[in-house]
């Protein structure tokens, strides 16, 4: 009988600290999408970014991707993103889809130009970067460290 009260004890326990983490993460996550408005911006490759991902400007996040499409006429990803309502963004913004590190996701980074005239609803980013993943970059390093020579005549 005490072996039956002491795993009741211990499984009311543990059931207890899932239901107090479960607590903390849904007052603490940021799982909504920001409220404001949207721009498009169109890539060669996403690199797998998911529609919830961070929209940053010098690290601060300014909102969120809202979804991804293919256009089928030009076989391109088109992802829109949702910027917060009082973050205005220079037309001749850069876009660029970026790593958070080895086991981060990705997230979306503009770099903000010098235009006076800014993005309003429903407007497109013009200028995007093309998504560097890891081991693209490995091996620019690997292939400039060996001397960059495509030869192959050994």
């Amino acid at each position: 009988m005490g072996r039956n009260l002491a795993e009741t004890v211990m499984g009311a326990v543990v059931l207890l600290v899932a239901i107090g983490f479960l607590y903390i993460f849904l007052n603490t996550a940021q799982v909504k999408t920001a409220q404001g408005y949207e721009v498009t911006a169109t890539f060669t490759d996403t690199g797998g970014l998911q529609p919830g991902s961070d929209v940053r400007i010098s690290g601060i996040n300014i909102g969120s991707v809202k979804s991804n499409a293919l256009n089928t006429e030009t076989f391109e990803a088109v992802v829109t993103l949702t910027i917060k309502s009082g973050i205005k963004v220079p037309k001749d913004t850069v876009v660029a889809i970026t790593s958070a590190g080895l086991i981060g996701g990705n997230y979306v980074r503009l770099k903000p130009g010098v235009s006076k005239d800014f993005l309003t609803a429903g407007g497109t980013i013009a200028k995007a970067e093309d998504y560097q993943s890891l081991e693209r970059q490995v091996g620019e390093i690997i292939f400039l460290a060996t001397g960059g020579n495509d030869d192959k005549s050994n």
